[in-house]
Formats: C-alpha cells, structure tokens, sequence
C-alpha cells in the first residue's frame, strides 16, 4: 500500500427531515449566500425547507449555475458577495452546484491577480476561503464530502479542476427524498457518475490495499443493484439513500488512500463536455469501456479481479473474462439509461482531431496511473468510441 494523507473535515447530516438542522449548523448571525442552479430547488419544495432552516438570518440569492459551471457565471457571485459582504455560502443543489460555490468561495478571497489563476494552478495558490456548506438534491460528483471542483471558462471552451484543503464543505445535508422527483436523465446520469469515480481509483494496478479494493467493490455491487431500481421506482427511499450514499463515498477519499488513481477517463470527458456540451456523465460512458479496451494490458490484474468479484466471470481464458467484464459495464451504463458511443451524440471521426488539440493545450499528454495515456492513446480510445 502506497503512503498516504488522508484528511475529510466535513460533517454529513443524513436523512429525512435533516435540512431542517441547517439552523444548528449555519452560524446564527451569518450573512448567506444561497447559490442554486435553475430554480428547481423552488419547484420542490427544497427551497421553502431551507429558507425556513435559515430562519431571521441575513439571507441573499445567487441563482442560474449551469450544469457544467462556468466560470463566466461564477464570478457574478463573487462580485455579489464583495458588495453585499457576504461572510457565508451555503449551495443548495447538485454537484455543479457545490462545485461552483467551492470556487467562488475560494475565488472571493483570491488576491493574487485573476482568479482564473486557481485552475489554471489546480488550487495551489488557494490560501484561504470563505466557509460554505451544502444541501444536495443530486446524488453523482461527491463534491458534497471533497475538497474538488471542476469549472468551465466558456470564452476558451476549457473545462479544468482544482482542489484545495480550504474548500471541504463544513457540512453537507443529504436527505434521499429531494432526490424524489430528479427526471429519468439524472438519475441516470448520476449513476454513471458515481461508478466511473470509483474506477478511476480501484481500475488500476495492485498494490496489496485489500480494505480499499472491498470498499470500492462493495460500491460498485451497490450501484449495479440499486441503480436499475432508481430508475423503476424513483420514490423508493432505501433505494435512493443507498444510491446517495453510495456517490458521496465514491469520492470522499476513503477508497482512495494508498492507491494508485487514473482519472484519463474523466480529462478526456472534460474535453467532450467543453466542445460539445455533452452531460459529464454521458462523456464518462463513452470513454470509460474504451479506455479499458485499449489499455487492457497495463490493467489486466485489477480487470481480472473485477471480472471475478463484480461480474462473477470465473470460466474461460483470461482475455474473454476482461472482454466480458468490460462488455458487462457498457451494457450497465446503457440499462440506466446513459448512451456509450460518440455517435450516439452525433459525433464523429471528424470531431477526434479538435478534442486531441484540447488535451495538448491543457497539458493533458501524459495521463494515467502510470503517466502512459500519450495523445496516441487517446486517440485509439476515440476511435474505439465512434
């Protein structure tokens, strides 16, 4: 097992009723920030519930995050937070949601030029931020328990992440029954989401970490039983807990510790969502199964054991057991509803050129566990996409 950090300072507060508690948790002379996407917060009720939590606290609304944040949004917020002197920013959504206050949290207090300069640094230049916490309404990123973000810069169709220790949420709410009335897509969507994370960080080689390997197994069962189950009946609460639960572990860094970690399905798939828009997760489902294909060899240890432990693949030589296993995850990301090729999306040979022209402008040439996915590996896996 590799050395490892591990430090998670958020508080969860799960359950039914549990936005209630907000009152116990945001400080009770705070002035707020309420950060939310589209509006659907006040569709659902989840609104009322968290206006009432707030109580007579100081309270200011920053609405419109875009399901992919842009950059160009966020720092409406940001400008609102210095006029209004904004001390507190609770994010009331999904992950874009959280991801976007993460950023403006950090970029309030950015004074070292453009804050523009936090992705481009990955959030190494982070040295403070102001305190937030989260209701989340969608379970998919695990940005409710983590310290990461992703962001779009529309002007130059880049999509780029950060992480800094100074942006954990202090607390995270996670009630299964805003997740009740979430469209078939999300679900879906979320699904995907959760179970690419968790192989980006057990798909890779062995390294004798059998506690971290269970878990993320454990996870992935999880996902596959429950998340055909979501979709037939979207008002099961177990089945909607388990799935909540499930992606918040799938990126709070516990199955991460002492692990080697891949993440060259995820820059790809920043690349699709940048040029063409496509849901994060949907870029997931297409590079994911390809990506597997065509480094089947440098992971053919871990695939064997996910072969054997996810997929109850036992019999027959070692290559059809890997090409079931993989077969198996392409069949699971369309059965909850996630297409798994670029034409499915209407694109084509002709968009690989411009997406591999994005990876080398964002310095993504070298990615991977072993730094071994070149711009020559990326393509192969697009083109095992079309």
């Amino acid at each position: 097992m590799l050395n490892f950090d591990f430090y998670n300072p958020t508080q969860i507060l799960f359950g039914k009723g549990r936005i209630a508690d907000l009152d116990k948790v945001v400080p009770p002379n705070a002035k707020v920030l309420v950060l939310y996407g589209g509006g659907s917060i006040k569709q659902n009720g989840v609104f009322d519930q968290v206006m009432a939590a707030l109580g007579s606290r100081s309270v200011t609304e920053f609405t419109g995050i875009e399901p992919n944040p842009t950059y160009e949004t966020l720092m409406g917020a940001v400008e609102l937070i210095k006029k209004e002197k904004i001390d507190f920013l609770l994010a009331v959504g999904g992950g874009s949601v959280i991801d976007g206050t993460k950023f403006v949290a950090a970029a309030a207090c950015f004074e070292d030029g453009e804050p523009w300069a936090i992705l481009e640094k990955r959030g190494s230049n982070v040295t403070k931020a102001l305190p937030f916490g989260s209701v989340l309404t969608l379970p998919a990123t695990g940005s409710e328990m983590n310290s990461g973000s992703v962001v779009t810069r529309k002007s130059i169709k880049a999509k780029m992440a950060f992480s800094s220790r100074h942006c954990f949420p202090q607390f995270s709410v996670l009630d299964p029954t805003t997740t009740f009335t979430l469209p078939v897509r999300q679900i879906g969507n979320g699904v995907v989401d959760a179970y690419v994370h968790i192989m980006e960080q057990y798909m890779t080689y062995p390294v004798n970490s059998p506690v971290q390997d269970r878990l993320a197994e454990g996870l992935l069962k999880t996902l596959i039983e429950e998340g055909p189950k979501a979709l037939a009946n979207p008002e099961d609460y177990d089945t909607r807990a388990n799935i909540m639960w499930c992606a918040t572990m799938a990126l709070n860094g516990v199955i991460a510790t002492g692990v080697p970690q891949d993440w060259a399905t995820h820059m790809v798939g920043h690349e699709l969502t940048a040029l063409h828009g496509l849901d994060h997760a949907q870029t997931l489902a297409i590079v994911l199964p390809s990506m597997l294909r065509v480094r089947k060899e440098s992971k053919r240890a871990k695939l064997l054991q996910y072969a054997e432990r996810i997929w109850d693949l036992r019999d027959g030589d070692e290559d059809s057991r890997i090409d079931a296993a993989i077969n198996r995850t392409q069949e699971f990301f369309e059965q909850v509803g996630v297409k798994t090729r670029l034409g499915d999306y209407s694109l084509n040979a002709a968009n690989i050129d411009p997406i591999l022209s994005a990876l080398e402008t964002h310095r993504m040439v070298a990615l991977g566990e072993k730094r071994d996915v070149t711009l020559d590996v990326s393509r192969k896996v697009l083109e095992m996409s079309l």
